[in-house]
């Protein structure tokens, strides 16, 4: 006589180590550990086990974000597989798990904390914001490319003694100063190839920023960025540009449901180390979103000479700490003003100091 099996009204809890080449699978069931095992790198595999070997079963899965993105969790929860994506620093681990870490033990550390309730999910976004976020970060990354160059360009010079004219010397990168590059000549022709072949690189970067720059102005006056990006715009210290990394990265402002929120998952927040009657604080955190905290301080700067009670503000912090302590704290306000007009879609009226 065959025995169906029927897992109705059970749950298995599945940890995932994802892998290129392969997946490293853990299972746990509500009250055992069942096994551990490897797969191919593919959805339908592991769906297709589950199926096959837990039909009815309610099925909750788990892995780190990392190099892989959102796919998997996206093909999951097409499959009806609840999925979630945490931070690898926030699973609980133990003494063993980090001086003995594979993948193994990797997945089944995952397995385990999501049985017992110990994880929380990060934010996924959609893959059209997702798409939108790496068009804004690329152009990041190039602009960061283009300063490298630039820098490879000024160290060559400098290291051949070539000085630059008095009448360009206080203006680099201009137009001027290119046309001079390109004149410029060393004593053999090995020499010249690497001035020229870094002056072509300089070239293709400076045209791919442009390009990148003109499709994200573009993209800020399209849905459903328009009218955030007007908003923005209005508080001084943001542009175009620093509102779509905002508008990208933030996607939406109703998941910080209060400003504490927003400025720990950015990193303006301090650090403390405390224990007993001790208590330490080591200043702004590590744990940050490098590229809002970078961008906001930067703003912070603009936004400090431009609105009168920021400037206010910053003339008194600096009275009693140094400088650069002092425009964490705007950068801070800043955030408030940002998450302010977000959130009561706004423009920002700047205020009159009294």
């Amino acid at each position: 006589m065959t025995q169906h099996l029927d897992f109705t009204g059970h749950t298995l809890f599945i940890g995932l180590d994802i892998g290129k080449k392969s997946w490293k699978v853990s299972i746990f069931t509500e009250v055992l550990e069942h096994k551990v095992f490897t797969q191919p790198p593919s959805v339908v595999v592991l769906v297709n086990y589950l199926q096959r070997n837990f039909p009815g079963a309610r099925y909750e899965c788990v892995y780190e974000a990392g190099y892989c993105g959102f796919w998997i969790h996206d093909e999951l929860e097409q499959r009806g597989i609840n999925c979630i994506v945490v931070n690898p620093a926030d699973v609980p681990t133990t003494h063993k798990e980090t001086t003995y870490k594979t993948d193994r033990v990797d997945a089944r550390k995952l397995a385990r904390s999501l049985r017992n309730r110990e994880l929380h999910s990060i934010y996924v976004p959609l893959r059209p914001s997702l798409e939108d976020r790496t068009l804004v970060r690329l152009r990041e990354r190039t602009v960061s490319k283009l300063t490298r160059c630039k820098n490879q360009i000024k160290g060559l010079l400098q290291f051949y003694g070539i000085a630059l004219p008095d009448d360009i010397a206080d203006h680099h990168w201009s137009n001027k100063f290119l046309q001079w590059l390109q004149t410029c000549s060393l004593e053999r022709a090995s020499g010249n190839q690497s001035l020229h072949c870094l002056l072509d690189e300089l070239d293709h970067l400076r045209q791919t920023v442009a390009a990148l720059t003109k499709h994200i102005r573009s993209l800020a006056l399209q849905e459903p960025y328009r009218l955030p990006v007007a908003y923005l715009v209005s508080i001084p210290g943001i542009s175009t540009l620093t509102a779509m990394t905002l508008l990208t990265e933030l996607v939406t402002i109703d998941r910080f449901p209060r400003l504490d929120h927003l400025a720990s998952f950015v990193g303006l927040v301090p650090g403390e180390h405390s224990s007993g009657d001790t208590e330490l604080t080591t200043g702004i955190t590590t744990r940050r979103n490098a590229t809002l905290r970078m961008l906001l301080i930067e703003s912070a700067w603009i936004a400090a000479r431009k609105d009168p009670a920021l400037t206010l503000a910053f003339t008194q912090l600096s009275h009693r700490m140094p400088k650069n302590q002092a425009i964490i704290r705007i950068a801070r306000k800043l955030l408030n003003r940002i998450r302010f007009v977000l959130k009561h879609q706004q423009p920002y009226v700047i205020a009159v100091v009294q």
